[in-house]
This record gives structure tokens, C-alpha cells and sequence, in this order.
């Protein structure tokens, strides 16, 4: 038997939608090699590994491009993984250590709320490759300590994007945020994710992303409690409530997939 691998769809209730990832539970650190040849084998926005650490789990995240500072929808995988497979019990906080710091996931009734650091903005001009690549010219521009931000004039035009990656490219050396206020009552704001630089044309849900768009619709709207809808073509739905320099993400999860790979992890550091 080798080694164990399951893929999960985060921010979705049912199969096949929301963003789909790849969780690893490893017996100790992994050689980055193989973990990075393993997300390029498994070719999804994210591959997550784990290992037991200080009372909690080792969490890293890799796109096929290459290991990310912060991802969303993993960790809500990675938590549904635990909490699933019988290696934490229904009540028990989920605590991960991360190249983010501490992050812990709890149970909510079907929902999974997962504590992650704010991700501040600093407003800007929109350098003019922005309007270019998203044939689109944004009504507000920000870079956080992530991404790139823009704001567009309204859903439908976020809707009916159809961006040039190439031209992305140059945006951004992660990924670009594009966000919009909802035109439905369901829902506070809409966004879409693009990072082709890490080999993610557009990102289904993007949990990290939402750090971000919580704390500027927070404001503009008043309110410390919102729903958000990533309209990818996949779409996902993100429940989030602001809390101080903290934002509790809120997703669903469903197991689609177990399997286990021919190709045992090296030892690593």
C-alpha cells in the first residue's frame, strides 16, 4: 500500500463543485521534491500535506507552480480530512502550523470555520496592464501582502471576464483579485481569482483571497458578518465574519475521491 491520498472539494456541499484539493497525511516531513512532483502529478490549485507536530499538524500547501504562504480551501479540506478519516474527533479544534503561523479549524453544525489572519490593502493606481489583461478597466486597484486587488463596475461585468493570462502575467507575481458587489440578495460581494504564474489560470474558491475582499466589503458595507460567492465556473460559496486583525472563513467539504500513490515520500526537513 502506498501512500494514502485524498481529494476533497472545499467551499461546496456537493460533489464536483467548489475548489477541489489534494490531502496527504504523512507520518513526518516529506522531501520538497516529491511533495512539489506530487502537485504537479495531482495538477489541482492546491496539494496539501500534513504530519503530526506539538500537539497539532504541519501544514504546507503546493500548486502545481510551486509551495503557497496561505491557502483556504486546503486547510478546510485538510480539517474535513481529520475530523472524516477518525484522526480528530467531531469536536475537537483542528490547529495547524503553517508558513502563516498558527491556524485552527472548528466545527460548525455542516459548516467548517477556519481562523486566518487579515490581509491588509494598501490602495493604488492600477498600473495600465491591469485594464489590459482583464479588458476591463477597474474602478479601484489595492495590492494586500498577497495579491493584487481590482474592483470592477458590477457583477455582470465580473461575470463575463475573459481575461489574457499572458497578459496577467506581468500583473502580478501571484495572483489577481477581481471583485465586484453582488446583484443578489443571497450574497454580499462577488469575486474571481487569477494566478498563472502559479500554473492556476483561475482559481474555482479561493479562501485566501477572501482575507482580503472580508475586510474592504466589511467597511463599505457595515457590516462584520457577510456571504460571499466565488463566481468560477466551478462556484463556491465563502461565509465569513471579521474579527479584528482575524477572519473566520466558513466553508463546506465533500470527499470525492481516496486512492494511494505508487511513489513513497523521502524523508525531509
Amino acid at each position: 500500500m502506498g501512500q494514502r491520498i485524498t481529494q476533497i472539494d472545499a467551499f461546496s456541499d456537493t460533489p464536483f463543485g467548489g475548489n477541489p484539493a489534494a490531502v496527504c497525511l504523512l507520518a513526518g516531513p516529506a522531501g520538497e521534491a516529491w511533495m512539489q512532483a506530487v502537485a504537479r502529478e495531482m495538477n489541482l490549485s492546491e496539494t496539501a500535506y500534513l504530519h503530526p507536530e506539538a500537539g497539532g499538524y504541519r501544514l504546507r500547501w503546493f500548486t502545481p507552480g510551486g509551495e503557497v504562504d496561505l491557502c483556504g480551501h486546503a486547510t478546510v479540506a485538510s480539517a474535513h480530512f481529520l475530523w472524516e478519516e477518525g484522526h480528530l474527533e467531531a469536536s475537537a479544534e483542528a490547529v495547524f502550523f503553517t508558513r502563516s503561523g498558527r491556524l485552527s479549524a472548528r466545527r460548525s453544525g455542516e459548516w467548517i470555520e477556519v481562523d486566518f489572519p487579515a490581509d491588509p490593502i494598501e490602495p493604488g493606481e492600477p498600473p495600465p496592464e491591469v485594464g489590459e489583461a482583464l479588458g476591463a478597466a477597474p474602478v479601484f486597484y489595492a495590492t494586500t501582502g498577497l495579491y493584487a486587488l481590482a474592483e470592477v463596475e458590477s457583477e455582470a461585468e465580473l461575470r463575463s471576464l475573459e481575461p489574457s493570462y499572458e497578459r496577467l502575467r506581468g500583473v502580478h507575481p501571484i495572483g489577481l483579485i477581481v471583485t465586484a458587489r453582488s446583484s443578489e440578495p443571497a450574497f454580499d460581494f462577488v469575486s474571481r481569482f487569477f494566478a498563472p504564474n502559479v500554473g492556476i489560470n483561475e482559481d474555482p474558491v479561493t479562501g485566501s483571497a477572501h482575507c482580503s475582499l472580508g475586510p474592504l466589503w466589511g467597511e463599505r458595507l457595515g457590516k462584520t458578518e457577510m456571504i460571499a460567492f466565488q463566481a468560477s465556473p466551478r462556484g463556491g460559496v465563502v461565509r465569513l465574519r471579521l474579527a479584528g486583525e482575524r477572519v473566520i472563513l466558513g466553508g463546506q467539504a465533500v470527499t470525492v475521491m481516496r486512492g494511494s500513490l505508487t511513489s513513497e515520500p523521502p524523508a525531509g526537513s
